[in-house]
């Protein structure tokens, strides 16, 4: 099985989600189910076609974070030591070269990416041209409109 690399906090993530499933999630559709099924015909029944949909949903993600899991490769960015290069896990600090904007972002697994909150995938074009280098280089990343060039102010693993 081929291991997919996560971060600590996102490993603890998915498995808060996994709990949530578990004790709350499952047992309210379980409830709703019953519940509907007490209406009487079910081949016209919306509400329990509704559930029963839902705990199609929910068994699905409970089995879709169980087999990320399984083959999810922790890794903790305060534990590692690469000595100032942009490696999986770390924190860098950028500025764009053209516009002087600065960004912060986590170089994070795919299971855990989220622009909004600053994690980006390892497997996204930013995070390719980040691995490797150091703080002070310059990174080239290929996007659509073109290169953009980000200069690497600090790198923290956090």
């Amino acid at each position: 099985m081929k291991r997919v690399p996560i971060t600590a906090k996102g490993a603890e993530r998915l498995k808060s989600d996994l709990h949530t499933l578990k004790t709350v999630d499952r047992p309210h559709v379980i409830a709703a189910i019953a519940e509907a099924r007490a209406h009487g015909d079910l081949k016209e029944n919306a509400e329990y076609h509704a559930a029963k949909e839902q705990q199609g949903f929910i068994e699905g993600r409970i089995a879709e974070i169980e087999q990320s899991l399984g083959a999810a490769e922790i890794i903790d960015p305060g534990k590692l030591r690469a000595g100032g290069r942009v490696v999986f896990g770390a924190t860098v600090e950028l500025v764009n070269v053209a516009s002087s904007e600065q960004v912060r972002y986590q170089i994070v697994g795919d299971l855990e990416a989220d622009i909004a909150k600053g994690l980006i995938s390892i497997s996204s074009p930013i995070a390719r041209a980040l691995i490797g280098k150091e703080e002070g280089d310059i990174a080239v990343v290929q996007a659509p409109s073109g290169d953009i060039e980000y200069e690497i102010v600090a790198v923290a693993y956090v």
